[in-house]
């Protein structure tokens, strides 16, 4: 998941208004829903050495259908 601003990291996740914040965690477990997920994992890789390879903040849902 992409929010729609670019931010590069969750570091400047601060910058987002709590209604940004808000309508992306809903759509964030939206998905998951959609996608047929009861369980699943949220992930995110903060800077290089966390990880990030795309500097653009984006999260990734991992989990198996039921």
């Amino acid at each position: 998941m992409i929010p729609e601003r670019h931010l590069e990291t969750f570091r400047d996740i601060g910058e987002l208004s709590v209604d940004e914040s808000k309508r992306m965690l809903e759509f964030i477990a939206g998905t998951a829903r959609d996608a047929g997920l009861h369980d699943y994992r949220v992930q995110i890789a903060v800077g290089a050495g966390g990880g990030q390879e795309v500097f653009h903040l984006h999260w990734h849902i991992l989990g198996s259908a039921p």
